[in-house]
């Protein structure tokens, strides 16, 4: 046996662009209802968690959101428990299998959430209702990435890692804009009563066809190929003596992987906190904190999701070329300058619409910065024998503490202290912490094989 027998079989151009498809179009399935979900927080804490007859301006309004974005993040906190039950089916079973199921569990949480009755309807029954299919939806996004993100670096051609990693991102963006998108149009051709009575259902209702055509892709997908026994990356056998599971690779290194873990953490929590507070939590702001209509609220959400979609691609094609971690610490240290400048311009009475423009698609192109390299960047973190759990539980977990809890943070800290310029601390002091962790990386990661 030659030392290119031990290389990992590179797959076709074809199957690359299938398993690119395949495992990019469940992100914008996933992201297009958390961005709905964002985008309509103040309709659900009235339609869910505001006792029935309470008046407008109520104490109550406030903590009804507050518990809606409880619930939100709860979500988020389920998610490393999605991220450990289907990255180990994921390591051990294939990509392929994971993938199909997780896409399936997301269809169905998210199109029970457009048929749930409200609290008017059924009582304090509808609040747990829609907790539940959160965190059902929660278990089932903690798998997604993980799977997904294996899939496509490991498909990627030679140099292209970052390029095909960033994809992923790709779609999250343009699951957020759709969603952020579909909420704005339906802001624009619909009465408020009718909104708030029904209209909020339609774009989770939508997700069941998207669903559907995403479970179509992924079960004609085909399993990409792993390394040969004996390759340092391939899966131990599962039983057999212990001599026979060390020969077939270097055995695992728990205390070395969880350590891996907790710096992907670091490295990412400022894309998480940033992305959340940029992409999500900025309509319930503006419209609730700052006096904004909803539809220029839910306006100039979708300006930051088409900022943030701009800057993914062309950010991951980059890192392929001079590194990771140059224009992920571009990223970070942008908002750590930018943040509270940009939400001046946002806060200041008079300010021309096109500076406001200009500011929300700023701030969503700097998170781009941080989304296009990183899950290429996590991917090249772990061998590929941990590696569908090891770096979807860095994202779950990351997501759980920094974007899961943006919205509840946000909301809270604001109406404790009164400072509206709450939200920009919280996305500056996350990426400094975060710029601190990707300082780390080698400029020569993007160059070597994966494990």
């Amino acid at each position: 046996m030659t030392p290119t027998d031990l290389l990992p079989a590179s797959p076709s151009r074809a199957a690359a662009r299938r398993a690119l498809v395949a495992g990019s179009a469940g992100n914008l399935v996933e992201w297009y209802e958390f961005g709905v979900y964002g985008c309509f927080a103040t309709v659900l804490a009235s339609r869910f968690f505001t006792p029935p007859g309470t008046g407008t301006g109520s104490a109550d309004h406030a903590e009804a959101l507050v518990a809606t974005y409880a619930s939100f993040a709860l979500a988020f906190f389920f998610r490393p428990v999605g991220a450990l039950l289907f990255g180990r089916l994921g390591d051990r079973l294939g990509r392929r299998t994971t993938l199909v199921l997780v896409i399936g569990l997301m269809t169905l949480a998210t199109t029970l959430i457009g048929l749930l009755p409200t609290r008017a309807d059924i009582g304090a029954a509808a609040p747990w209702l829609l907790t539940l299919l959160r965190a059902l939806q929660g278990i089932s996004a903690g798998g997604e990435f993980g799977g997904a993100v294996a899939l496509m670096t490991e498909a990627a051609p030679p140099g292209r890692r970052g390029l095909y990693g960033a994809w992923q991102s790709f779609t999250v963006a343009l699951g957020l804009l759709a969603g952020a998108g579909t909420a704005a149009a339906l802001a624009a051709v619909l009465p408020a009563a009718a909104l708030h009575a029904w209209g909020w259902r339609i774009p989770f209702l939508l997700a069941l066809p998207l669903g559907l055509a995403v479970l179509w892709l992924r079960t004609s997908l085909e399993e990409p190929p792993g390394p040969p026994p004996g390759h340092p990356g391939a899966p131990p056998p599962v039983g057999g003596p212990p001599a026979a599971r060390a020969d077939a690779g270097e055995p695992p290194r728990r205390g070395e992987t969880a350590r891996a873990v907790v710096l992907g953490i670091g490295r990412i929590m400022g894309w998480s906190a940033a992305g959340y507070t940029f992409l999500v939590v900025l309509p319930s702001y503006l419209h609730a904190t700052l006096g904004a209509s909803l539809r220029d609220a839910l306006l100039a959400t979708a300006l930051a999701n088409l900022g943030f979609a701009a800057t993914i691609l062309p950010a991951g094609l980059l890192s392929d070329r001079i590194g990771r971690r140059p224009v992920m610490l571009a990223g970070a240290l942008g908002v750590v300058v930018l943040a509270l400048p940009l939400l001046d311009v946002l806060r200041a009475p008079g300010t021309p619409a096109h500076l406001r423009a200009a500011a929300v698609l700023a701030a969503g192109a700097l998170v781009g910065l941080l989304a296009g390299p990183g899950p290429a960047m996590l991917a090249e973190m772990f061998p590929r024998r941990v590696r569908c759990t090891a770096l979807g539980l860095s994202y779950a977990l990351a997501n759980a503490v920094f974007s899961g809890c943006a919205g509840l943070v946000v909301t809270a800290l604001t109406a404790r202290t009164g400072d509206t310029a709450v939200p920009a601390h919280y996305a500056a002091g996350a990426c400094a912490l975060s710029a601190l962790a990707l300082s780390t990386l080698r400029g020569t990661d993007h160059r070597e094989p994966l494990r």
